[in-house]
């Protein structure tokens, strides 16, 4: 059997830092990168597959295939597993199957966020669409979240108060928000605004979704602010186009501590 050379232009799996390599170094690594994405490209295709398996269907020696299998498993994107044998067992060790992980399956195009859309849009027809169909659909984000709430609430409940921002922050981090907190100076103007905290989320799993069903990042305002304590003010959200979901909390000693949930809603501008 001829075996074809390791390269493809296809878009990689695994990101790597080939451009700081010299020009040959860096075409060989982009075609290395390449098949390494079409092995797992197959895997995706067929199923938990062997490395005799994958060299047989990419053309590729089984030591190549190997190779690229190790530098997969190393980067969390497959997973070695022990392959089912129906029937008697020949003798000798079994042969190990791969199959992606769920990293790996993220790395390649999924319709999830299609579907949530889809949910949420029968959600707000079948309740009649207009106004209620958009307080359906805030009712279902409010269900959604309480999950999360309930989590974060254990986090936050069991710090100092000076320090349930961060809390809230490495909670929300947790389940992918990538969240952090900095200090806010108070603003004078039109509307004055007391010095406190903001809550900067630098990524949104729902961001798409969002930006067409703004009743997401109303809800989780909402629970912001009954964990916290008081009222809160989104300020910017991915959703709209902004580069970080930004939210401002007041310094304690200036919050209202009869927090209102609807204050939790971007003032001035669409939420999402």
């Amino acid at each position: 059997m001829k075996y074809a050379r390791e390269a493809s232009g296809e878009q990689a799996v695994v990101p790597t830092a080939a451009s700081a390599l010299p020009a040959v170094e860096q075409s060989e690594a982009e075609g290395h990168r390449g098949t390494r994405n079409r092995v797992a490209r197959s895997i995706l295709d067929h199923g938990p597959s062997t490395a005799a398996d994958l060299a047989e269907r990419l053309a590729l020696t089984p030591a190549a295939v190997r190779r690229h299998l190790d530098a997969l498993v190393a980067e969390g994107i497959v997973e070695p597993r022990e392959k089912r044998v129906y029937g008697s067992r020949s003798r000798g060790r079994p042969a190990k199957s791969f199959a992606l992980t769920d990293c790996g399956r993220d790395a390649f195009y999924q319709a999830y966020d299609e579907l949530a859309a889809d949910a949420l849009r029968w959600i707000a027809e079948s309740a009649g669409g207009g106004e209620k169909g958009e307080a359906a659909v805030a009712v279902f984000a409010r269900a959604r979240i309480a999950a999360q709430a309930e989590r974060y609430r254990a986090a936050v409940e069991a710090a100092a108060p000076e320090e349930r921002m961060q809390a809230l922050a490495k909670a929300l981090t947790e389940d992918g928000y990538a969240a952090t907190t900095r200090g806010a100076p108070a603003v004078a103007g039109r509307v004055h605004r007391p010095a406190g905290e903001q809550l900067c989320q630098h990524h949104c799993p729902v961001a798409h979704v969002a930006e067409r069903f703004p009743q997401l990042c109303e809800a989780e305002a909402e629970v912001f602010s009954r964990l916290l304590g008081t009222h809160v003010q989104r300020l910017a959200t991915i959703a709209h186009g902004d580069g970080v979901c930004t939210t401002f909390v007041p310094q304690a000693n200036q919050a209202n501590p009869q927090a209102n949930p609807a204050s939790a809603r971007t003032s001035g501008r669409n939420p999402a």
